[in-house]
């Protein structure tokens, strides 16, 4: 687990500013709109009471990084002998430490971590879960795009480092919607999160760049970490997996499909492995879907306000969703996406974060025929297993034609590591 000492390499004004207090800025800076916003998740989480210990912990840990990766990372930028290749790092993801000869110690440390499979690893609960993900098909990205993924660009920090990388633009949001997309279909695959499977490879390969894009702003001068805390840190973190896990769970059943306890718990547990791959802090990985919303409803209660990024960047996915690439009748079917994906942000956001994110605020027309098709698809073809396949196949189908549509018809793919 990450020491709550905080990093061990802040720089000088960087230390000044966390010796001043122990959280950035931003820690509980909306205190009456969070309350507002988290309202549902509150009721729906059976929050009786505010932990105050575990805001504390949130506020302190917007100061700590996965270690194990920046250490990796620290050895790529290294001088001399020691220093870890680009080329050392892929073979030894790609084929196994034992792969690369005379390996630097700081790889064979790094992938010592991640190699070792935790006892509470189930292989075959992950299965299962992975499996649930695949037939939650089209009503996946949909939760993923429109609650988790915009609806987080409602608080400053996360939303300020994609704009600190260059997400402003139409192209560039896209392209990396599509490679969150491909990462997220990876880690639900048939055996992809095995060692040797692509939903493990792609996750480390996600967790390394997480570190190299932490340790390049930590260092460029351009990142306020009095304000925000660490580029990327572990309550960021932590609070994005749950995005992944228990709010698409919420979501999916706010939109009709109905997810059974057994089915919750393999979800859950798909989603505890991928966090501690990704080097989330072991005590923040969850068993169920209460204990991760709880946790996500002070994560919620931690941020700040709204900031110009994150209207920016939802401004940015509305607009190239609009001007993806759809063959037949493209103008008419890509007004309709426009339209529904405004309808359904209603849905999620409401008026008032509409109009925070700077969006046009729509009647929430296209959810009743969704929860309309996911009534049926849970109520009948989900009670066998001949309807269950038939659910397998319309996911995989909605994900190849996705995949056209963001790649152009190119090879998804996921960004190279920037070092």
């Amino acid at each position: 687990m990450t020491s709550l000492q905080g990093p061990g390499r802040l720089h000088g004004a960087e230390r000044r500013e966390r010796d001043a207090s122990p959280y950035p800025e931003r820690f509980r800076g909306a205190p009456e709109r969070s309350l507002r916003i988290g309202r549902v998740l509150r009721h729906v989480a059976g929050v009786d009471h505010v932990d105050e210990e575990l805001l504390d912990l949130i506020g302190r840990r917007m100061y700590a990084r996965d270690e194990p990766g920046a250490a990796l990372v620290h050895a790529m930028r290294a001088p001399g002998s020691g220093r870890v290749t680009m080329a050392q790092f892929g073979k030894a993801l790609d084929e196994g430490i034992a792969a690369v000869p005379d390996a630097p110690a700081a790889l064979a440390r790094f992938f010592a971590q991640v190699d070792e499979i935790p006892d509470w690893v189930d292989p075959d609960l992950i299965e299962r879960g992975a499996g649930v993900v695949r037939r939650l098909g089209r009503t996946a990205a949909d939760v993923l795009l429109q609650l988790s993924l915009i609806g987080g660009y409602r608080f400053g920090g996360p939303a300020d480092l994609l704009a600190e990388t260059g997400g402003l633009s139409g192209a560039t949001a896209m392209r990396r919607l599509g490679e969150t997309e491909t990462w997220t279909h990876a880690v639900a695959q048939p055996g992809a999160m095995l060692r040797r499977g692509e939903g493990f490879r792609l996750t480390v390969h996600v967790r390394v760049m997480h570190a190299l894009i932490n340790d390049r702003f930590e260092r460029n001068g351009r990142w306020e970490t009095g304000r925000w805390g660490l580029p990327v840190n572990q309550s960021d973190q932590a609070g994005t997996l749950g995005l992944f896990s228990s709010t698409l769970l919420l979501g999916a059943r706010f939109l009709g499909r109905q997810v059974s306890a057994e089915d919750s718990l393999a979800v859950m547990h798909l989603w505890k492995y991928v966090g501690h791959l990704l080097g989330v802090d072991e005590d923040w990985l969850f068993d169920t879907e209460r204990e991760q919303n709880v946790f996500n409803y002070h994560v919620l209660l931690a941020q700040g306000g709204q900031t110009p990024a994150g209207g920016a960047l939802a401004g940015a996915l509305v607009h190239g969703e609009g001007n993806l690439h759809r063959g037949r009748l493209n103008a008419l079917r890509a007004r309709y996406a426009r339209a529904r994906l405004l309808s359904m942000l209603r849905y999620w956001l409401g008026r008032e974060g509409m109009e925070d994110l700077r969006l046009p605020v729509r009647l929430p027309w296209a959810v009743p025929p969704v929860v309309a098709k996911n009534l049926v698809a849970s109520l009948v073809l989900g009670h066998s297993e001949p309807g269950r396949r038939q659910l397998d196949r319309a996911g995989a189908a909605f994900r190849r034609k996705r995949d056209r549509m963001l790649f152009d018809g190119g090879r998804r793919a996921i960004g190279a590591l920037p070092l």
